[in-house]
């Protein structure tokens, strides 16, 4: 599902106009976003948390050569998905309909 589909969802399940349910998608990714480049942990309950992890730099190897490569240290956004979430998927069932 790309974001077009989801807000087509979105807008269906709450009878929303797909305009404003598009807003307001676009405004929650970009807080994410902003929180998480900013060092923060947002946390959604039952969802799961977005935040921001430090990879130390390590050694590789270039699969091609087999050459010894550097790479370095960087900051990675991770999710870690919460426990109803995981649930859901181990399940294989979806949430009821947003009313």
């Amino acid at each position: 599902m790309n974001r077009k589909q989801l807000v087509a969802e979105v807008a269906t399940a709450t009878g929303l106009p797909q305009t404003t349910v598009n807003a307001v998608t676009l405004a929650i990714l970009n807080t994410i976003q902003n929180a998480v480049a900013n060092g923060d942990k947002v946390q959604l309950t039952g969802f799961g948390a977005f935040e921001q992890v430090h990879k130390p730099a390590r050694d590789g190897r270039n699969p091609a050569t087999g050459e010894t490569i550097r790479i370095e240290a960087k900051n990675v956004p991770v999710f870690k998905p919460g426990i109803e979430f995981k649930g859901l998927v181990a399940e294989g069932r979806q949430t009821a309909k947003a009313a």
